[in-house]
């Protein structure tokens, strides 16, 4: 998978720009704040149809702007060509476009463009609550796996179904079992997929991780990826049985996938507890690259790879051990955001001439 070019209009600080990008490697340096790291959000955007750092559309248009486009040409093999557009209008739905074609759901883009992204917001993984790590997850899957990302949307949708029946019960003082007992059923349908994928994904990921962990280290210290979800205890049916007084009681629905988590760890340990701060960047680093890994051998081609600010987050050494594993590994296209064009122009030419370096202003 090759991204050849770029046009971007009125998205975030960027009023109008275009590129035609080197196959293998691309370099954007400027100061802090000439929109390097929005270049890459808006080629994260036509994989996803979202921003990576900003998931509200609406928010990404230029201030003074009724509307953004991106627009992107990519070379999926030496026969096959797609136009990729995504374009939001002020008070209109969103738009994506695969050579010149509207998707009627834009779930079914998802996948198309696999792409992997390194980037100093990647921390909250660590430090943040449940959700940001399922959701990594998911998004893995999901890339590979269009009936696991169909399972989740349908789960979502029959939750919220069944948190508002609790809260329709609550404020009316009723109960009906079966009317929650339709709810009960559909959930169990999809959550009994998605929990029975997720447990196969960090089987086969495991030791993916572990093996890129050594590589970027030097250690030989053991991580882990560890599933924790309530399934591990109850089935669906005896969940909710057990949960009844106290769904009725919060009014929300506190058995079931969407309550799983995924912990980090370091000989046995959470890395957010006892990992040093070293120990947990070359976790986050081989996390992404065993994505990578994992995504690559799920779809048959090589995801895009984004590294943004990598440089002034990671030590050298960590940074010259990241360009080593993607020249020696040919991991396909890459591209590097940083501040400094010495630095990166430095450690590319270590590795290859075949690169192109943008100079933002």
């Amino acid at each position: 998978m090759v991204l050849r070019d770029l046009s971007i209009i009125n998205f975030k600080n960027i009023t109008q720009k275009e590129f035609h990008f080197n196959a293998k490697i691309n370099c954007f340096v400027g100061r802090n704040g000439v929109g390097k790291t929005n270049i890459l959000d808006s080629i994260y955007l036509l994989a996803f149809g979202k921003s990576y750092f900003n998931p509200i559309t609406k928010q990404n248009i230029q201030h003074g702007s009724d509307f953004f486009v991106v627009d992107g040409n990519f070379q999926k093999n030496e026969n096959q060509q797609q136009q990729i557009v995504v374009s939001v209008k002020k008070g209109q739905k969103k738009i994506i476009k695969k050579n010149a074609k509207v998707y009627e759901k834009i779930a079914d883009h998802i996948g198309e463009i696999p792409l992997v992204i390194i980037s100093p917001a990647d921390r909250d993984l660590i430090v943040e609550g449940s959700e940001i790590r399922r959701k990594f997850v998911d998004s893995v899957i999901a890339q590979g796996n269009r009936t696991y990302l169909n399972a989740l949307i349908n789960y979502q949708k029959i939750l919220s179904q069944r948190n508002a029946l609790l809260k329709y019960f609550a404020a009316n003082y009723q109960f009906n079992q079966a009317q929650l007992d339709v709810y009960n059923l559909q959930l169990q349908e999809f959550g009994t997929y998605i929990y029975q994928e997720r447990e196969a994904f960090v089987k086969e990921f495991q030791p993916i991780l572990q093996q890129r962990y050594e590589n970027i280290s030097n250690a030989r210290e053991y991580v882990n990826f560890v599933y924790k979800s309530q399934l591990q205890q109850d089935d669906f049916s005896t969940g909710f049985e057990k949960h009844l007084e106290k769904d009725k009681r919060l009014q929300y629905s506190s058995f079931g996938v969407h309550k799983d988590d995924f912990q980090f760890e370091i000989q046995n340990y959470p890395i957010k507890k006892f990992g040093s701060q070293g120990q947990q960047k070359s976790y986050l680093i081989a996390l992404k690259f065993a994505q990578y890994d994992y995504m690559k051998a799920q779809k048959g081609t090589k995801p895009l790879l984004l590294l943004d600010d990598i440089f002034d987050k990671l030590d050298e050494e960590r940074v010259q051990k990241i360009i080593e594993m993607v020249m020696k590994d040919d991991l396909g296209q890459l591209f590097i955001s940083d501040t400094h064009a010495q630095r990166t122009e430095k450690v590319v030419q270590e590795n290859t001439n075949d690169y192109q370096l943008f100079e933002l202003t």
